[in-house]
């Protein structure tokens, strides 16, 4: 998500005073099941003006919102490997096929991420509203967020509280005017709970036609007993207890806040509850809608990553001497080591029915660079909370991410190309690794982002897929899957293959039907047709399946289709 926050700021800012803050990711139901998608808002960036134009009424009263958003998938791009935008431009492009999926209502964002200044909205000055070829098109708020200004005592306060007369001297506020402060969303919450621990990073989301922010709240201590503290909140508390109790939600329009006891059997959440009694809704009351968008928190996810690095020992002894003691692994990003993130995966996992959207973190073992477990927490409705650890064999060795990026380095083809592109005038960026288990192995994906050094517009050129000891270099992730898918193919008919092809698939695929090789002759022009319809099917099964991010069903699908062209090629 990286590259990908300068490529979206180059393509779709539109206008200097627009910005992207952040690159979130979720998923969509978009017609043909979940869809893991890639999202940004675009907010108001009013400093962004020139100087020259900074006024108090372009500042509190023209420029007042941020317009809409973009979104991508994760795994589809442009032949110039660029996103494959589903929203994007002003007003809102949208394909046909997504126009009722993705229908947006409310496009102006009046509280996001970035937006630290007060306005003025629904005064006697038209608002801009988005650029449209060479004219703006200005309109008027007609909501019910803020604050109602009209009165003279009123002017007068928060004239003295902004240390500005504008407030009080201007004739631009009429009796529906409102006063919209406090519009950064974490801002806005602590305002109101200051009490509660706030997660990172608040993500968009567009639910019935219009934006929301959802904020993960945590309740916490740091006097649990007989409990170890660890650092949270990105190092400025120490606590030893913490709880994702509460579930925020902000509409982006009006600023409603609306505070969900997401845990309410937590006994600090339910003394919260008792000293303020209206400050909570049920979670009961929550819409499906807003379910299937929520996420399991990475604050969260990161203090109990850091925890069971030692907590995963159930011997006494062992634990007693940190016999076991795991590692949280880095990558390579921007050519430096970094400590890995957690991140947001539409997947199925071994025992997962279906595809579902899991946070994941691979582990180490201390001092050494293979993987030996990787943590998942799960986020859609009916399995959200749950988190799985699956250990890997310690009698043979899966590769962890530095033994990955290590051999990246090392394969000639790959740092042949880099070379060349680096020699050219451009910057070669690497981006996340991504590790998906698969059977009884691990998938490893690294885009490969090329940047000409006088642009921050990070084109994606190659994808680096591994899998056992193959490891390709393709210009799509799906060409580097049915690479890695020939490469092990041809090893296990060679009787040399260190995974066998059937592992590739999390559940077992039934065989085809045996073929007779001593048959003489050529199968009947009706048995050939019937063969390539069945290829096709299992084309367009692999097709959708990448799409989706179903890699067990993809790796099944390839498969078959091999077995299938073989057939043919017999015939």
């Amino acid at each position: 998500w990286r590259p990908l926050l300068d490529t979206y700021s180059q393509l779709q800012e539109i206008r200097l005073y627009y910005e992207f803050e952040d690159v979130d990711v979720d998923r969509y139901d978009l017609g043909q099941g979940p869809r893991q998608v890639m999202l940004a808002a675009r907010e108001m960036a009013v400093e962004e003006l020139p100087p020259n134009v900074q006024t108090w009424q372009n500042q509190h009263l023209i420029f007042t919102h941020g317009y809409g958003f973009v979104m991508s998938p994760v795994n589809e791009v442009t032949e110039e490997g660029l996103p494959k935008f589903y929203v994007r431009d002003i007003p809102p492009v949208i394909p046909d096929s997504l126009a009722e999926a993705l229908s947006i209502d409310r496009p102006e964002i009046y509280y996001g991420e970035r937006t630290f200044n007060y306005v003025l909205a629904a005064t006697r000055t038209q608002e801009f509203d988005y650029p449209q070829g060479d004219e703006n098109i200005y309109r008027s708020y007609d909501g019910t967020g803020g604050l109602p200004v009209e009165a003279w005592w009123r002017r007068a306060l928060f004239a003295w509280y902004f240390g500005s007369m504008k407030m009080l001297l201007t004739d631009d506020i009429t009796s529906e005017s409102r006063l919209m402060l406090f519009r950064q969303v974490q801002q806005r919450i602590a305002k109101i709970a200051p009490f509660l621990g706030y997660d990172a990073d608040p993500y968009l989301v567009l639910l019935d036609g219009r934006f929301v922010w959802i904020q993960d709240a945590y309740t916490y201590s740091d006097r649990y007993p007989y409990s170890e503290p660890t650092e949270a909140f990105g190092g400025r508390r120490r606590v030893n207890y913490v709880r994702n109790s509460v579930k925020v939600v902000v509409d982006a329009y009006d600023g409603d806040v609306t505070f969900y006891a997401w845990d309410p059997e937590d006994p600090v959440l339910a003394a919260y509850a008792s000293i303020f009694p209206s400050l909570l809704t049920p979670a009961s009351e929550m819409s499906e809608g807003l379910r299937e968008h929520l996420r399991f928190p990475e604050d969260l996810f990161t203090i109990q990553a850091e925890v069971l690095r030692a907590y995963h020992m159930k011997d006494p002894k062992v634990f007693y001497n940190r016999e076991d003691l795991w590692n949280i692994p880095n990558e390579i990003y921007q050519g430096s080591p970094q400590r890995m993130l957690p991140y947001y995966v539409l997947l199925r996992l071994p025992d997962d029915e279906t595809l579902e959207f899991q946070l994941v973190l691979p582990f180490t073992p201390n001092r050494r660079d293979n993987m030996i477990a990787l943590l998942s927490a799960k986020s859609d409705p009916g399995n959200y909370g749950r988190r799985v650890i699956y250990e890997f064999p310690k009698d043979r060795l899966i590769y962890g991410p530095m033994q990955i990026e290590a051999r990246i380095d090392q394969d000639p083809v790959i740092s042949e190309q880099i070379t060349l592109w680096s020699q050219q005038g451009s910057s070669v960026v690497r981006g996340n690794l991504m590790v998906i288990p698969i059977g009884s192995g691990v998938l490893y994906v690294e885009p490969l982002f090329l940047q000409a050094q006088q642009s921050q517009l990070p084109e994606l050129r190659r994808v680096i897929a591994t899998w056992g000891t193959s490891i390709v270099m393709e210009p799509t992730l799906e060409d580097a899957m049915l690479a890695l898918i020939r490469r092990a193919g041809g090893a296990e008919l060679a009787g040399e293959a260190e995974i066998a092809p059937a592992e590739l698939a999390v559940e077992a695929v039934p065989a085809a039907p045996a073929v007779d090789r001593e048959r003489p002759g050529r199968g009947t022009i009706a048995e050939t047709r019937a063969l390539g319809r069945e290829a096709k099917a299992a084309y367009d099964r692999a097709v959708q399946a990448q799409r989706q991010g179903d890699w067990a069903a993809y790796g099944e699908a390839l498969e078959e289709l091999g077995r299938i062209l073989e057939r043919i090629s017999r015939e």
